[in-house]
């Protein structure tokens, strides 16, 4: 079994700052890539950065966040981090963690977090 245990979530005022946190647990060969998702109500999930387990460690961001949140990871601890800055209103959704994983050389699946409430209002 896989667990993705996410962290980190809250209220904050508009211009401030969240950190969000993410592990990944269990059964483990390698983790592909891991990535940030959010879904604000009557909204469709939309993802939000993606960052990949390679040498090159390709990054990618939505347009809306670009410039203000950075995903980043710790390998050795299985964790994915979004340092989160000039919050908006708008960003204010449930922030999903999604890791691309191989259970075994040959089992590859992707597993989901339970999601963290990220509200920016004042």
């Amino acid at each position: 079994q896989v667990q993705l245990v996410e962290s980190g979530g809250g209220l904050v005022q508009p211009g401030g700052s969240l950190r969000l946190s993410c592990t990944a647990s269990g059964s483990i060969f390698k983790i592909n890539s891991m990535a940030w998702y959010r879904q604000a109500p009557g909204q469709q999930r939309e993802l939000v950065a993606t960052i990949t387990n390679s040498r090159s460690g390709s990054i990618n961001y939505a347009d809306s966040v670009k410039g203000r949140f950075t995903i980043s990871t710790n390998n050795a601890k299985n964790t994915v981090y979004l340092e989160m800055n000039s919050l908006k209103p708008e960003d204010t959704a449930i922030y999903y963690c999604k890791a691309d994983i191989m259970r075994t050389a040959f089992r590859r699946a992707d597993y989901w977090g339970q999601g963290t409430q990220v509200t920016v209002s004042s």
